[in-house]
């Protein structure tokens, strides 16, 4: 996907976290013996992993970009 950064990639992981704990947290009700729940737990999770990938590749290219050249001098 074209276009996301580090940046985006945290946000959205970030909002799949918060997502899961909200609905570990109890987002459900039942109504006439029918749990109905307001987020699907496996679709979050798959999210995280998702978005968790990104921010993987993500950072350690932007390690490698960042890394520190030494000059070295020249007998």
């Amino acid at each position: 996907m074209a276009g996301i950064d580090l940046t985006t990639a945290q946000t959205q992981l970030d909002r799949y976290i918060a997502a899961e704990q909200a609905v570990l947290q109890g987002q459900k009700y039942e109504i006439a013996g029918r749990m109905l729940m307001r987020a699907n737990l496996a679709e979050i999770r798959d999210g995280i992993v998702y978005w968790n990938g990104w921010v993987q590749r993500l950072a350690a290219r932007s390690a490698r970009r960042s890394a520190a050249i030494v000059p070295r001098p020249r007998f």
